[in-house]
């Protein structure tokens, strides 16, 4: 199990921390551009450490933001269902913490299903 996707496909899971996915919903033609500037950008970033160029830098971590939120990994939630982000927030203290609890003692990961979607879970 490398990283368990809770039922709904909205996180995964690393280290006990809830990380939002990206929009399942973005077309595979601008999911590739958007992945290519996210990764350029955290390319930026690593150079202008390395230069040492703190405007750079900033500008670097800007951009991977940039890019994160039009992934929908931050920012504005990609569902409409009215459920609460919990984007970075540790799972034993969301809803997903049963989940996470029998995902652990089962040592599976879960995929999204169209069922667990429609759940709410």
């Amino acid at each position: 199990m490398r990283h368990p996707v809770t039922p709904d496909g909205r996180y995964f899971v690393v280290r006990g921390k809830l990380w939002r996915l990206s929009n399942p919903n973005i077309e595979p033609c601008d999911r590739a551009r958007l992945v290519k500037a996210l990764m350029d950008a955290r390319r930026a970033v690593k150079d202008a450490k390395s230069a040492g160029d703190h405007d750079a830098e900033s500008e670097a971590h800007r951009r991977v933001d940039e890019a994160k939120c039009d992934l929908g990994e931050r920012g504005p939630v990609w569902w409409n269902d009215g459920a609460p982000d919990y984007n970075r927030q540790a799972v034993k203290s969301t809803p997903y913490a049963n989940w996470y609890s029998e995902t652990l003692r089962c040592g599976r990961a879960t995929a999204p299903s169209a069922m667990s979607r429609s759940s709410g879970l």
